[in-house]
């Protein structure tokens, strides 16, 4: 038999839509971000078909929940601002999402680091602190 897990009390999305906020009955809240939620989506799209490892999702830092939408009793499906929305995230699954959080994204960290890619691949980089006044020029052979 399925194990029965009370539905968050409160759930709300932030005004900038990065992350999600639960309070459940035994008063454990948790502030989950968008990425998070993403990066580690329920849907057979991320969690893989044959349960095998689940894919290494990129790019995701920016990203924003477009929408909450209750499924049942027992879920809610997350509307993503990069078109995602196939994942059901039950109450279980986000309970464990908050209290298990820091080892979900070292696991995910590690995972990047290893396939030696960055968060967010297409991430510009930032702009030098100062401007280039002059070019030496080549150097000279002496």
């Amino acid at each position: 038999m399925a194990q029965h897990h009370p539905a968050p009390k409160q759930i709300r999305l932030a005004k900038d839509r990065r992350s999600l906020h639960l309070v459940f009955p035994d008063e454990a809240a948790f502030d989950l971000s968008a990425e998070y939620l993403r990066v580690f989506s329920p849907s057979a799209e991320v969690r893989g078909h044959g349960g095998g490892e689940m894919m290494l999702v990129l790019g995701k830092e920016r990203v924003k929940i477009v929408d909450v939408q209750p499924v049942g009793r027992y879920a809610v499906k997350l509307v993503f601002d990069d078109g995602h929305d196939s994942g059901l995230y039950d109450w279980g699954l986000l309970r464990e999402l908050g209290e298990r959080r820091d080892e979900h994204w070292n696991y995910y960290l590690g995972r990047l680091s290893s396939a030696g890619v960055e968060r967010d691949p297409e991430r510009e980089e930032p702009a030098a602190p100062y401007d280039v006044l002059s070019s030496p020029g080549p150097a000279k052979p002496e």
